[in-house]
């Protein structure tokens, strides 16, 4: 009986963590410049930005969102992308992210 209590509770937890994540059809752009590369798509100067100091964002529908763990979107500079994960305030915890184009 025990075993079968602790798979129900388990399954049940497993199935309520995914259930608060979220996807977001994002940009990725630089905290300098934020949602103007949105619309222009300028990821040489995403990229310069990065470099030179300015944090990765995620512009989401015109909002800019921090990233919680920027090496996970450090291959998507300056590209449109689907993020899986849970917005927190002006925060998104990314747990993963694909390229749509």
């Amino acid at each position: 009986m025990k075993k079968v209590v602790f798979s129900s509770v388990m399954a049940l937890s497993l199935f309520g963590a995914s259930a608060f994540a979220e996807e977001f059809k994002a940009y990725i752009s630089d905290s300098k410049c934020g949602a103007k590369h949105a619309e222009d798509m300028n990821a040489k100067c995403v990229n310069g930005c990065i470099k030179g100091g300015a944090q990765p964002v995620a512009v989401v529908d015109g909002k800019v969102y921090k990233i919680d763990d920027p090496s996970k979107v450090a291959e998507h500079y300056g590209h449109k992308v689907t993020i899986t994960g849970k917005a927190e305030g002006d925060t998104i915890k990314v747990d993963s992210v694909k390229m749509t184009e």
